[in-house]
Formats: structure tokens, C-alpha cells, sequence
């Protein structure tokens, strides 16, 4: 499969054939005109090897977005399939994130070792983290401890500055995701807090740094695995209403020898998305 990466600014351009696969990456505030490669590094939450496109010194997740019925008109072809893969930009940090905290060798309440930026990036069976080097200068001093050895420096994680990082993403987030979904604008903020912090979870190890983000926030903490799989056991809320309110009908009913009238069923809403079922992280297999 051939994969195309154009770029989009006011208007999305198309390259069809029935086995080209079309990236879309916006242009907007990239700063050059480089051409972008696609990486293979390990997702920081699964470490499955994942595609990503790093492009003018900026790394962008490839996300995959596809609706139950739709195609594409490429000219006075038909692509059957309506899939769309977008290069959205994330932060690095979240995907060195892993590969620092695995460096720093921690045991215990020893902090671990100082290293430098070129030994950390040297991943076995991941050449391609060396691309990110120039990245990674520039960003991990956010999250980690620095120290200079005459020409050279050496990086250490640091996990307050960490939760500090995280804490200021979560909040952030939390501001915005009433603007971009009725969902969440119409519940609680606390429930909002904990929505933001399932979605920042989404590129974090649960273990340290999703249970240490919850106690830093002061939240209960929730296995997302766990939620995920009750929420495919239980059936639906409105649906368990419906059920129990026919139920206690048919034996009023009963009792009564009359039949009653057909309770009013409440209407379930329908055609209402949330915006994280909107798009799905392409993994390498896809890639």
C-alpha cells in the first residue's frame, strides 16, 4: 500500500487509486516545507509500536476517523472506502515520557541515574526515537532535572515536575471540553475533572503516573480497563427503566384484572456522539 502525505490548509487535497492511502496533516504554523516521515515508536501507554508523523520539527499522531456509510469521489473514481487518516499534532512529552522514566533506572526512593539525551533515545528495536533528538532538547526540560558536565548535559524525570505538567494539562482540558461537546457541558464539573483526566490517561502508563495523578487531584482512582468492561456488561440505563416500569405495570395489572393503559416509554436520544468516539489512534498495523 502506497501512503500519500499532503497537506491541508483551506482546501483538502485528494491523490486517488485504489491502493493509495491519504494522510492529511494540516500546514498551518509549521514553518517549512520539509517533507514529513512517518516514525514507528511505542505508544506510551501500551507500547505497541504506533505510527506518527514527524514533520518540520513538529510530531503528530495519526488518527483514524471512519463513519458507518460513507465514500469518496476522487474524480470519476469511487473509493468504496469513506476512511479518513488525519495528522493531528501531540505533544512529545507524553510519548518520551516512558522512555525517560525507564532511563533514569529508579529503585525505591532513589531518584535514579542522570543520563545523557542520546543514550536515552537509543531504544532497542526503535531506531527511529534518534530522529526526535533535536525534539527532545527543547521540551523535556519541563518534566525533567538538568545537569552540566563542562560541553555536556545529562537529563533526569523528576516526578514533581511531572504531576505539575500533567496538573496544568488536565486543567487545560478541562476548560475546553465544554466548549467542544453539549455532553460535557450539561454535567458536573467534578465529573468534567474526572472525564479530563480519562482522556489525558489515554497516553499514560497506569502505573505510576495515572494513579499518582489521580491522588495528586484527589480522585478516586477508577481502572479505565475495568470501566470500559462494566460498561459493555450493563445494559442501558433507560432501557433497565423501561423495563422495571412495564414490569410493575403488568403486575398492577394483574391484581387489578384491569388493562392498564401502556405506560409512555421515554424516547432514548439519538444521533448525539461524544467526541471521543469520533476518532481512533492508528496503530502500526494500519500504518
Amino acid at each position: 500500500v502506497e501512503d500519500k502525505v499532503l497537506t491541508m490548509s483551506s482546501t483538502v487535497w485528494w491523490e486517488g487509486a485504489e491502493k493509495t492511502r491519504v494522510l492529511i496533516a494540516s500546514d498551518s504554523g509549521c514553518g517549512g516545507n520539509k517533507p514529513g516521515e512517518l516514525l514507528t515508536l511505542r505508544h506510551p501507554k501500551s507500547d505497541n509500536g504506533t505510527c506518527y508523523l514527524f514533520s518540520n520539527e513538529m510530531l503528530q499522531e495519526i488518527q483514524w476517523f471512519k463513519q458507518s456509510y460513507g465514500s469518496w469521489f476522487l474524480g470519476d473514481y469511487i473509493s468504496q472506502d469513506g476512511s479518513l487518516y488525519m495528522a493531528t499534532p501531540v505533544d512529545p512529552v507524553f510519548i518520551l515520557l516512558p522512555i525517560f522514566d525507564e532511563a533514569r533506572m529508579k529503585k525505591g526512593e532513589d531518584p535514579g541515574k542522570f543520563r545523557q539525551l542520546d543514550e536515552i533515545l537509543f531504544v532497542e528495536g526503535y531506531p527511529e526515537y534518534q530522529h526526535l533528538l533535536p525534539l527532545a532538547e527543547k521540551c523535556m526540560e519541563i518534566v525533567c532535572q538538568t545537569q552540566e558536565v563542562g560541553s555536556m548535559k545529562f537529563y533526569r524525570l523528576d516526578n514533581s515536575k511531572v504531576l505539575a505538567w500533567l496538573s496544568c494539562k488536565v486543567s487545560c482540558l478541562k476548560k475546553t471540553l465544554p466548549e467542544l461537546d453539549k455532553n460535557y457541558a450539561a454535567q458536573g464539573e467534578k465529573q468534567t475533572l474526572v472525564d479530563a483526566v480519562s482522556i489525558v490517561g489515554e497516553y499514560l502508563k497506569t502505573e505510576p503516573w495515572l494513579k499518582l495523578l489521580y491522588d495528586h487531584l484527589g480522585l478516586e482512582f477508577v481502572d479505565p480497563t475495568m470501566k470500559e468492561t462494566n460498561k459493555e456488561n450493563l445494559p442501558n440505563a433507560n432501557e433497565n427503566k423501561m423495563e422495571y416500569s412495564n414490569s410493575s405495570q403488568e403486575k398492577a395489572n394483574k391484581k387489578t384484572g384491569k388493562p392498564g393503559k401502556q405506560i409512555k416509554q421515554a424516547k432514548v436520544e439519538t444521533g448525539s456522539k461524544n467526541i471521543r468516539d469520533m476518532f481512533s489512534r492508528a496503530c502500526k498495523k494500519k500504518c
